[in-house]
């Protein structure tokens, strides 16, 4: 079984549209969306939620009003003002750090596990997906995704799938770094713009870290060829593969607006004839 992460060094660089066009034009996969702060692939892949999965990622603190003496010292030293002045806990307020806990003189304060989040295991027309959504404001976003991802290993051992599709998260934080954890190859979706290179140049560097096989994808190259060609030095000089320079395109828009990807709205774009040339590439790079 093969795992490919697809990853962007900042949001808006085309890299979920590009994973449900891979999603479509893959025959045997699982695709998984670890982008669980802010997923958005099921507005393209539209899955039918078969399973779903309470995700405990952090805790809140709880009060015992039978043990509770008011002395208030758990107030006074929580630094989230998350214990109000009657002694109650604010959960949306409370982090769930347990120094209130530890400060208590009888031991009236636990910690108590919280629902953060759900995880979802669902149908598409091309196939399985794994995914899921945190709740607003809650951490350990890194958990869920390996939780995700776990799942779409567990589907795609038994579906007998030989490869799982990752639409990871922008940027290079604890999220992406539990997408690209043991995958074999990652491509990095980026844009001729100067945060576009500078963001490209971090993700790599994320990438070389952790080992893994980096493969970039230019996408809206026609924007800006001089960035372009900045970008294609840049992967020349360290020897990394430049698998697809998409052009910019107001049908990738129109697709989306329909809930489509752009293979299946516009089968004879140049934009579906760059990216199924790209999927070709990676299936030689997997041996699919």
């Amino acid at each position: 079984m093969k795992q490919l992460t697809i990853l962007s060094g900042k949001g808006g660089t085309g890299k979920t549209s590009i994973t449900a066009a891979f999603a479509v034009l893959a025959k045997n996969a699982v695709v998984a969306d670890c982008d669980v702060d802010a997923p958005d692939l099921h507005m393209l892949l539209h899955p039918e939620v078969i399973e779903t999965k309470e995700f405990k990622g952090s805790k809140v603190a709880v009060i015992d009003e039978t043990k509770c003496v008011s002395c208030g010292l758990c107030r006074e030293t929580c630094v989230f003002d998350a214990i109000t002045k009657d002694l109650k806990v604010d959960a949306i307020a409370c982090e769930g750090c347990g120094f209130c806990k530890v400060v208590c003189p009888v031991n009236a304060i636990t910690l108590a596990e919280r629902v953060s989040g759900r995880a979802y295991i669902s149908k598409t027309k091309y196939g399985f997906m794994s995914h899921a959504l945190l709740n607003p404001g809650e951490s350990n976003s890194g958990k869920l995704v390996t939780l995700v991802r776990q799942n779409a290993k567990i589907l795609a051992e038994k579906e007998k799938c030989d490869l799982i599709i990752i639409d990871g998260s922008p940027g290079i934080g604890c999220p992406v770094i539990a997408s690209i954890t043991g995958v074999d190859a990652a491509l990095v979706v980026t844009e001729p713009t100067m945060s576009g290179i500078h963001d490209l140049e971090r993700v790599l560097k994320l990438l070389d870290h952790f080992n893994v096989v980096p493969f970039v994808c230019i996408n809206m190259y026609d924007v800006n060829v001089d960035n372009t060609n900045k970008i294609l030095g840049f992967c020349r000089e360290n020897r990394i593969e430049v698998v697809g320079i998409v052009p910019f395109s107001p049908e990738v828009t129109q697709a989306m607006v329909i809930g489509k990807t752009i293979v299946e709205y516009y089968p004879e774009s140049s934009v579906t004839e760059e990216i199924m040339s790209m999927w070709k590439k990676m299936c030689l790079c997997f041996g699919q």
